[in-house]
């Protein structure tokens, strides 16, 4: 059995665990998003893909952009990068998902494995869309910290379990479908990357100020505040 460890860039590519899916798993996402491999990158002198590294390394993105409806039309050609931190598991992530028009498989089979439900020990498939908004609000934000992720994928059993011990999680949450996230993001405060998620307009967003972390997801367009 493979046991969970930092997600860091010492380890070996080949190293990442062969997750088993939840039954959960929506497999529409094999079929709506054309993956790429990890070789791909390779040949570009922007990134390192050395045998020593288990994550494909990235550079800076050069600036924040001024929103506008067209800002994620602006950057679809650049390659896309994701920056996590599992607050729970202390597992860290920071690799190019996207690149030359593809979605890098290896690097969604990591992010799928961070974002899994720890406390079930299941995978499934994240929307890849998410990782697009968050790569999006964190250009708007400016910011090259991780997301400090409270929580990511959950199955049926741990939503219930955690609206039976009186903690406020919708029945029917995005979460059980791999399509949300909560986040904060170190450095950026929390009303402010409320608002940036508000104007992206991507899909919910909801702003939990008590608990520290603005929640995310690539549902139907809403909002709410507690």
């Amino acid at each position: 059995m493979y046991t969970a460890g930092p997600l860091d860039t010492n380890s070996h590519m080949d190293h990442l665990p062969d997750i088993l899916l939840t039954d959960e798993v929506n497999d529409d996402f094999e079929d709506d998003f054309t993956m790429g491999s990890p070789e791909e990158l390779a040949d570009n002198p922007e990134f390192n893909l050395s045998r020593r590294r288990a994550l494909v390394g990235f550079g800076a993105l050069a600036g924040a952009l001024a929103f506008s409806p067209s800002a994620f039309a602006a950057v679809a050609h650049k390659p896309r990068a994701v920056r996590l931190y599992n607050v729970h598991t202390g597992e860290s992530l920071k690799t190019i998902y996207w690149y030359r028009g593809r979605y890098v498989r290896q690097a969604l089979k990591a992010a799928n494995y961070l974002l899994r439900d720890f406390r079930a020990k299941r995978v499934r498939s994240i929307d890849p869309r998410l990782l697009d908004l968050l790569h999006l609000v964190q250009i708007q934000a400016g910011s090259k910290q991780k997301f400090e992720v409270v929580s990511g994928y959950r199955t049926r059993k741990t939503n219930r379990r955690l609206r039976e011990a009186g903690v406020g999680v919708a029945k029917r949450s995005y979460h059980i479908r791999g399509m949300a996230i909560d986040v904060r993001l170190p450095g950026q405060k929390l009303a402010d990357l409320n608002k940036i998620a508000l104007k992206l307009k991507r899909g919910g967003v909801g702003y939990y100020p008590k608990s520290n972390f603005v929640h995310l997801d690539t549902g139907r367009v809403r909002s709410w505040r507690t």
